[in-house]
C-alpha cells in the first residue's frame, strides 16, 4: 500500500484552511500542517516535507510568491506547489509559474476538482489546461517584472534539436500531446520523449515552466502564438 499523499495548506483565513483540509481529508489525503502566512508556510514545509503545497498568493507578512520561491530554491525535495488565487488571472501567478510554481487554483474550487488536482500535480503534471495557460502567459509575459538577481539565467535553447524547437512552439500555443502529434505526423508517445528531454534540457519542472520560457526567451510572442 502506497503511503498517503501529504499536503501542507497555506492560507490567511482560517476557514478556507479548515474547508480545503476537510475536503484533503475525507479523500484519504493527509494535511499534515496548516500555516496562516508565507514565513509560517516556509517552516512548516521544511519540517513536514509535504508532496504538495496549497499556497495562497496573497498572505500577509511575506506574500505566496515569495513564499514558493524560498521553498523551491535549493530544496533537496522539492514539493509541487499549487497557488491559490480568488481572482482569475491574478497578477501575481504569472510571476508564481515562472518561480517553479505547478499551477493555481480559483479558491471557489469544487471539491471533486481540488483533490484531483493535488493528486494531478503529484505526479509531476501541469495543472493548467493548456489554454489557460496560454492565456495567462500572453497577459503577463511581456509585463512581468525583471527576475530576481539569484534566479536562473536564461535558459539556452541552442541545446534543443530543431524538432525539439518545433515542439516547444506548439507547446506554448497550448497543443496537448494528441495535438502535438497530429501536427507533427508523430505517434504520442514520441511527441511525450520530447516534450521529457526538453524539460530535461532547459531544466524545467514541467509544462507550464515550457511554455513561460518560450515566450520569455522570445521563441513564441502573443502575436505569433494566435
Amino acid at each position: 500500500m502506497s503511503a498517503p499523499l501529504r499536503v501542507v495548506v497555506a492560507d490567511d483565513q482560517a476557514l478556507v484552511r479548515t474547508g480545503f483540509r476537510l475536503i484533503l481529508m475525507a479523500d484519504g489525503i493527509e494535511v499534515v500542517a496548516e500555516a496562516a502566512d508565507g514565513e509560517e508556510a516556509v517552516e512548516a514545509v521544511a519540517r513536514t516535507r509535504p508532496d504538495v503545497v496549497l499556497m495562497d498568493i496573497r498572505m500577509p507578512e511575506l506574500d505566496g510568491l515569495e513564499a514558493t520561491r524560498r521553498i523551491l530554491t535549493g530544496a533537496p525535495e522539492e514539493p509541487r506547489v499549487i497557488m491559490l488565487t480568488t481572482f482569475d488571472l491574478d497578477d501575481l501567478v504569472y510571476a508564481a509559474l515562472a518561480a517553479g510554481a505547478g499551477g493555481f487554483l480559483l479558491k471557489d474550487v469544487t471539491p471533486e476538482h481540488l483533490v484531483a488536482a493535488v493528486r494531478l500535480v503529484r505526479t509531476g503534471d501541469a495543472l493548467l489546461a493548456p489554454a489557460i495557460t496560454r492565456r495567462l502567459v500572453e497577459r503577463y509575459a511581456h509585463t512581468a517584472a525583471a527576475p530576481a538577481p539569484d534566479s536562473p539565467p536564461h535558459r539556452d535553447l541552442e541545446a534543443l534539436t530543431p524538432r525539439e524547437l518545433d515542439v516547444l512552439r506548439l507547446l506554448a500555443q497550448g497543443l496537448s500531446n494528441a495535438e502535438l502529434a497530429e501536427r507533427l505526423f508523430l505517434s504520442e508517445t514520441t511527441v511525450k520523449t520530447h516534450v521529457g528531454r526538453i524539460l530535461a534540457k532547459l531544466r524545467l519542472r514541467d509544462r507550464v515552466q515550457a511554455v513561460v520560457t518560450a515566450y520569455e526567451t522570445g521563441l513564441v510572442s502573443p502575436k505569433t502564438a494566435g
